[in-house]
């Protein structure tokens, strides 16, 4: 804008020059020649070169003051366009970061919302668990309370069982000891008073298995086998480990034998013929054996039995039967 100015100022100088040299070179002409008319004109020539030159110099500072200021217009246009380019970019660039911030910000936010509902989440599950816990443990406790009651029950009605059971142990009742045992073994008492209960029931089984016997007895003196039968039975069926039940047996296979049960002595006498703790049952269940043999025509058994007997009991009162019997047999089969 400077050198718009200067030129501007400049320019009616510049105008201004030719109308003066032209004035100066009228009055020059039209002075009367002196003596050194030729030096003056001269000097005239000399000065009016000076003045085209000068005024060629300031044509050529305003070309270039024009060109200048061109330039200087070019230059401001295209930094006016480039402000408005930077200007459009740092707006896009503005809104490009607000909506960045924007985008990152509602970003955050949702992340933070998801992390307290995760937390919300973990923390109601822990709450809940905790709940549930809490719940299952009183539930199982009132289970167990109600268990420890109906035990408690229990236990009081088993020792009042006991006790009622334990008058029936002391009044001797025996078969009233062995029919209740049942019921009362099923019941909540410790190991020692079930094992006191057993020996009682044992006692009283052993004290009935002994007086059936005698009862097996009496009938056997009096040929009532059949009752006899029925009481060896009871006998061997109350006790099966005793000091009569070994004989006991041995009647009960007589009384089968003499009610023609041959096939149900059998299986009793052999055991008994085998071992027995009173060497007279052995030799006795052995000759009874060999008898039920020979009623059921079992001669190569009833043989081999009376052979056994005859080696092994050369002493019994049975001996001189048995080789009689085994003579028979030999001779007849």
């Amino acid at each position: 804008m400077k050198d718009e100015a200067r030129s501007l100022a400049s320019e009616p100088l510049v105008r201004a020059l030719p109308r003066g040299g032209a004035a100066v070179a009228r009055a020059e002409e039209a002075r009367p020649a002196a003596p050194n008319a030729g030096v003056g004109r001269r000097h005239a020539a000399t000065t009016d070169e000076e003045v085209v030159d000068e005024l060629n110099e300031i044509k050529r500072e305003i070309v270039e003051s024009r060109g200048l200021v061109i330039k200087t217009n070019n230059l401001t246009n295209a930094l006016a366009a480039d402000l408005k380019s930077i200007n459009k970019r740092q707006q896009a660039f503005e809104r490009r970061a607000f909506w960045n911030s924007w985008g990152s910000n509602a970003l955050f936010v949702l992340v933070v919302i998801a992390v307290v509902a995760l937390a919300w989440d973990a923390r109601m599950d822990n709450v809940e668990a905790k709940t549930k816990g809490a719940q299952d443990k009183i539930a199982q406790l009132e289970e167990e309370r109600k268990e420890i009651r109906r035990k408690l029950e229990e236990r009081t009605a088993a020792e009042s069982a006991a006790a009622a059971y334990y008058e029936v142990i002391r009044s001797e009742r025996q078969k009233d000891i062995i029919e209740g045992f049942e019921a009362v073994r099923k019941l909540p008492l410790s190991r020692a008073e079930l094992s006191f209960f057993q020996d009682a029931v044992d006692k009283a089984k052993g004290e009935l298995s002994v007086k059936a016997y005698q009862t097996g007895l009496d009938h056997a003196r009096t040929g009532r086998w059949h009752e006899a039968a029925l009481a060896f039975e009871e006998a061997v069926n109350r006790k099966s480990s005793g000091a009569h039940i070994p004989s006991a047996k041995l009647y009960l296979a007589r009384s089968y034998k003499k009610l023609n049960r041959q096939r149900d002595a059998i299986p009793l006498l052999m055991p008994l013929s085998e071992a027995s703790a009173d060497p007279e049952i052995m030799d006795d269940a052995t000759f009874l054996l060999a008898e039920c043999f020979i009623d059921i025509q079992a001669y190569n058994d009833a043989k081999n039995t009376l052979r056994a007997f005859i080696r092994r009991f050369p002493d019994s009162a049975f001996i001189n039967d048995a080789r009689m019997a085994l003579a028979d047999l030999s001779v007849k089969h």
